[in-house]
């Protein structure tokens, strides 16, 4: 009976961790498009802008676009979409590190980035 309970816990915890890395990464890709929720061109490290052979903006709308995939992939194969949400989180703190800007912010990155992995590996158990 024990066993029966822990395994209906983590399932409920891999389907939390599924549903917010589902919604979040389509609902901030979307957001790069629109700016609603904040202006994302603030977070690009000015360095990497400068390289960039187009502006912030546009590179921010790939950015959501590649974001948008990643919720959807992790919708139909966690297992993998956690990984490529927790890698990518990983990418955009490590930019915000280097710069020294939004250091708040790039600590919850990773701090999700981790919540991503460990959702990738509880859909194994799932």
């Amino acid at each position: 009976m024990e066993t029966q309970n822990q395994q209906q816990i983590v399932k409920n915890v891999f389907n939390l961790l599924k549903i917010t890395f589902v919604l979040i990464p389509i609902v901030a890709g979307a957001d790069k498009f629109t700016n609603l929720l904040t202006n994302w061109e603030q977070y690009l490290n000015p360095t990497l802008a400068g390289f960039l052979p187009f502006s912030g903006a546009v590179f921010m709308m790939i950015a959501g676009v590649i974001e948008i995939i990643a919720g959807l992939i992790v919708l139909k194969k966690p297992e993998i979409g956690g990984l490529i949400v927790a890698a990518w989180l990983v990418c955009i703190a490590l930019s915000l590190l280097v710069g020294f800007n939004y250091v708040d912010v790039a600590v919850r990155d990773i701090v999700m980035a981790i919540a991503a992995f460990s959702m990738a590996k509880l859909a194994k158990a799932v």
